[in-house]
């Protein structure tokens, strides 16, 4: 008999255990339905200030990393997937999913069934077909797509549910974005990846902790990565800025100095604003280039081994 495909599903929690609890009896479901996989979980404990007996006897393996602080949703992510490339050494597929239930746990088995049909050699992201957010946050989410693509050159239609082949997993863990932000990471490195259109599930209990300020940060994170492709695209619009305002002044100079129209007495106050727009337009253009320079003079070498530092203690359920 063959052995079973080992699943190691990573989720980050932060004080929402009950959500956790429906999560992994949902996986335990899951498990008596797909014997052909061993499902574990490894949740990242970030800093909850409640501490709860988590584990309410399953059968499923369970690995609880707790932090020594709350690092924030990305990097949980982050520490978690450097655990597993480490410290696990039977391990076919991750699963990266969020414990609240709006990434369904049935919704894994198309993501492997995607990920071994690419032969392990893809990511397998889940694209959403259908949202079970507010108006504004759908509202919110669509510009905030469509400025991710003018900014990057790049489109982004998923988050962080998503099956990786354990292949693919060392070159994950050593990226230095993947600590800003785990999907943008994917795209920015140009690993091969495909996606899987979902809907996505309903919250299993009380609301979510994301808040306005938290969805700003968390798409500014995102879209942070890309800061050499912000810089030249900052470049380009300044450029053009300065070149309108230019072609500005020299017409109202030709104007005055060529012709014989009369010219209002407030053009010369018009050049002199249309200059400082030039002045502004140049010196920030100046600081970006200068901030893009000065980053790149700091060359830090790649790292699977930073989860170390975050990490206050590992409990295993059952090996």
């Amino acid at each position: 008999m063959q052995d079973p495909i080992q699943i190691h599903c990573l989720t980050p929690v932060y004080n929402d255990w009950e959500s956790f609890h429906v999560l992994v009896t949902h996986l335990e479901e899951l498990q008596q339905l797909h014997q052909e996989y061993q499902f574990h979980v490894v949740v990242v404990d970030d800093g909850s200030l409640e501490s709860p007996d988590y584990t309410f006897a399953f059968s499923i393996p369970i690995t609880r990393i707790r932090l020594k602080i709350n690092v924030g949703h990305q990097r949980a992510i982050a520490i978690g997937l450097q655990y597993v490339y480490n410290e696990v050494p039977s391990k076919d597929f991750v699963v990266v999913l969020d414990s609240d239930g709006e990434d369904r746990p049935e919704d894994i088995i198309p993501l492997l069934a995607q990920a071994q049909a690419q032969q392990g050699q893809k990511i397998v992201f889940a694209k959403r077909n259908k949202r079970q957010e507010s108006f504004w946050f759908k509202t919110g989410y669509f510009f905030y797509k469509r400025l991710f693509k003018y900014l990057t050159g790049n489109e982004i239609s998923f988050g962080n549910f998503s099956v990786i082949p354990t292949g693919l997993l060392g070159r994950i863990v050593n990226l230095g974005a993947l600590w800003n932000h785990y999907s943008g990471s994917i795209i920015q490195s140009r690993l091969p990846m495909t996606t899987v259109a979902l809907n996505r599930g309903k919250r299993y209990k009380g609301v979510s902790k994301m808040n306005f300020n938290s969805l700003v940060i968390h798409g500014l994170s995102s879209i942070s990565i890309y800061f050499d492709q912000i810089s030249v695209k900052i470049l380009r619009l300044s450029l053009k800025g300065i070149g309108w305002c230019s072609l500005a002044v020299l017409y109202v100079l030709g104007e005055k100095l060529f012709t014989n129209y009369a010219i209002p007495g407030w053009a010369s106050s018009l050049i002199l604003i249309i200059s400082g727009i030039i002045l502004q337009l140049f010196s920030m253009t100046l600081i970006v280039l200068l901030l893009q320079l000065s980053s790149r003079k700091n060359v830090i070498p790649p790292s699977a081994t930073i989860y170390k530092e975050f990490v206050e203690e590992v409990q295993l359920t059952k090996q």
